[in-house]
């Protein structure tokens, strides 16, 4: 399936049709939002519908909607195990949303809480050893000839244009008159 933008009026009946259970959070991900709970994301908008966590049953009962198919959202063949990307029809009636979300968070239930992510730790700077003084390396003098094979040879650049030789004064324009100063004593 092609890359769909999610249209933005999704994102209303989405909030509205989510369980109203403290434990519900959501999530924005890719444009859209995601409900979770218990750390697994049980449901999420995707294209111009939802991508819901389902038991065996509820999937066998999504896949009989025409239009649902299991959840692949690169294309790729990876199926997402135990989801469902419902058909775009279930966007259009806000009941059938809300029952399709609640069976999902219903089954997310079911599993095991996930723990809670750790924050990375900071990498502190390792000190190191004081080094022991090397003696200075001598300097060694390269041959002319590494030298000037290490540098292509800039290419010649055309002569430029000769200028013609300035006019002289008698047949240049008429020279403007000089601008009269007016002192004011």
């Amino acid at each position: 399936m092609a890359w769909i933008k999610i249209p933005a009026e999704h994102h209303p009946l989405f909030f509205a049709a989510l369980p109203k259970d403290p434990r519900v959070s959501t999530l924005k991900m890719f444009g859209g939002v995601a409900g979770i709970v218990n750390g697994h994301m049980f449901s999420g908008l995707f294209a111009r519908s939802i991508m819901a966590k389902l038991s065996a049953t509820d999937q066998e009962a999504a896949l009989a909607l025409d239009g649902s198919a299991p959840f692949d959202p690169m294309d790729n063949g990876r199926i997402m195990k135990d989801t469902v990307l419902l058909a775009e029809e279930v966007m259009d009636d806000p009941q059938v949303l809300r029952d399709w979300l609640r069976r999902s968070f219903e089954f997310a239930l079911t599993l095991p809480p996930k723990p809670p992510k750790e924050a990375k730790p900071v990498a502190k700077a390792k000190a190191k050893p004081a080094a022991k003084a090397k003696p200075a390396a001598k300097a060694k003098p390269k041959p002319a000839a590494k030298a000037k094979a290490a540098k292509p040879a800039a290419k010649a650049k055309p002569a430029a244009k000769a200028k013609p030789a300035a006019k002289p004064a008698a047949k240049a324009k008429a020279a403007k008159p000089a601008a009269k100063s007016k002192s004011r004593r």
